[in-house]
């Protein structure tokens, strides 16, 4: 990149080097890296494109750009993703949110319709809060409870609670569903479970794309052998976290939704049709106790 280049050479350069690094939609992900180290609208970008750039925004791409060709996800060089409509911040400490997680809600919305209920909600595996926040948004008397094996996912959840809003109406505190006794601290039961636990198979973990494999937390993703150990574990204490008449309602991967409907029938749960991503993947199961 040279001295004092235009902005729009800038971005050039910078799309040919993730252009290299065989990254897609490279023109949309420069003007974002190119934003960040200019601390520019894109709008201002594209209106000051033949303007020299200052030496530092040149330095700070280059920067940028490094952490992306190295496969950095995007939402970790950004610091936040937009859930919900909803900023998060995110951090190599939590999973960063999807599209397809926002299906939970979508199913939450549906199953409790009155959002003015004193709902008690208890989120497993926090991560960046994206859930549990997002629902207390959208439920302004509800309270909650979330749990993550992480400190760091948990400062990271906090920050988010803050700064939207909802902090006063959450408690967030580390629990391990890996270890004996982990209701216990839960206070429960709860009226909505939701959850958004790892579950993808062990052996395909390496596997995955370069973003996730190398960067996500491993914690977020393992879901054991087959994929469905978190399962078997929240549903097996389902019916102690839940009251009458109350919902679990957890993500799955692709092709699990039935095993997963199996695991909360066997605990004395009522499944309920699985809710479609719009990939159309059985995304969601529903069950009621």
């Amino acid at each position: 990149m040279a001295e004092n280049a235009p902005y729009d050479a800038l971005l050039r350069d910078t799309a040919v080097a993730l252009t290299a690094a065989g990254i897609d939609n490279v023109r949309f992900e420069a003007r974002l890296l190119l934003s960040r180290a200019a601390g520019l609208t894109i709008e201002q970008l594209i209106a000051r494109g033949r303007d020299p750039a200052p030496a530092a925004v040149a330095t700070a791409l280059r920067e940028l750009t490094a952490r992306r060709v190295r496969r950095e996800p995007m939402a970790y060089i950004l610091g936040e993703r937009e859930f919900w409509g909803l900023p998060f911040k995110v951090s190599p400490a939590v999973l960063i949110p999807r599209p397809d997680s926002e299906t939970v809600i979508e199913t939450v919305l549906d199953l409790l319709p009155d959002r003015g209920r004193k709902l008690r909600i208890l989120d497993l595996g926090l991560g960046s809060g994206c859930l549990l926040l997002t629902l207390l948004r959208e439920y302004p008397e509800a309270t909650g409870v979330g749990i993550d094996a992480s400190e760091a996912a948990l400062a990271i959840a906090q920050a988010n609670a803050d700064a939207l809003g909802v902090a006063s109406r959450a408690r967030l505190s580390t629990g391990d569903w890996r270890q004996a006794g982990w209701p216990d601290q839960l206070e429960g039961p709860f009226d909505l479970l939701v959850s958004n636990p790892p579950y993808i198979e062990s052996a395909v973990v390496d596997g995955l794309m370069p973003e996730v494999a190398a960067h996500e937390p491993r914690l977020a993703l393992d879901g054991g052998t087959d994929g469905l150990t978190a399962y078997r574990i929240i549903a097996a204490e389902a019916p102690r976290l839940i009251v009458a008449g109350g919902w679990a309602v957890v993500e799955a991967g692709e092709g699990q939704a039935p095993d997963i409907a199996a695991l909360f029938g066997a605990a004395g749960l009522t499944p309920k049709p699985p809710r479609q991503d719009l990939g159309g993947i059985a995304r969601v199961v529903p069950a009621q106790y």
